[in-house]
């Protein structure tokens, strides 16, 4: 595309390397905001920028959050005994939108993916296990995507975790194979949630 504004320009390539938005749709929102009251764009501005400099990570599940500790940990009503493991923040909130699931989350950060260059050590697989040998979780389920990554992490988490008093679980797989969890529709992620399985029984039927 050419513009006959330089700044246009340079605006539209900047939003146009955010995922799902392409030249046209990064052109569509800078114009519609030049016809916006400048306050709106400035408040867009601000906003942005309190969230890259203020964000923080929790340092108990590595969920975001505003504070040290996120607002589902100091939460007093969670279940802290019943953790979900989980790959990325989009799984917590979708997670939390079923509304059927009262325990903690720990966020791995990503999948092991030797392809990728991720191996557990690029993942907070560690300090998982170090909660869980402090002897307050007694279960820990399985939320990660049903891909071949994902799998692999599992079992290699699993294995991490033997000779520990634990129990083990994972989603029922009611979800598509390779589908994430963002995109599964609340419903069927509740009950996979509330039908979990035995992991070792997840091993079995593979």
């Amino acid at each position: 595309m050419d513009f006959s504004s330089k700044l246009l320009d340079n605006a539209v390539h900047e939003m146009s390397q955010l995922p799902g938005i392409g030249k046209r749709t990064a052109l569509r929102l800078m114009l519609h905001l030049l016809k916006q009251p400048i306050e709106q764009t400035l408040r867009l501005s601000s906003a942005l920028e309190n969230l890259r400099d203020k964000v923080k990570f929790c340092t108990k599940c590595h969920n975001i959050s505003d504070d040290e500790l996120c607002e589902i940990c100091t939460n007093p009503k969670r279940d802290e005994s019943v953790v979900c493991v989980v790959e990325d923040i989009r799984d917590v909130m979708a997670i939390e939108n079923t509304g059927q699931f009262k325990g903690l989350y720990h966020v791995l950060g990503g999948k092991i993916s030797p392809m990728e260059g991720i191996g557990p050590q690029e993942l907070t697989i560690s300090s998982l296990v170090s909660k869980v040998k402090e002897g307050e979780i007694k279960e820990l389920i399985f939320a990660l995507s049903s891909t071949m990554e994902g799998d692999t992490t599992n079992f290699y988490i699993f294995k991490q975790l033997t000779g520990l008093d634990i129990t083990t679980s994972t989603i029922a797989r009611g979800i598509p194979i390779g589908d994430e969890l963002e995109y599964a529709d609340e419903v069927t992620l509740g009950r996979s949630i509330l039908n979990r399985i035995p992991f070792e029984g997840s091993l079995k039927s593979n």
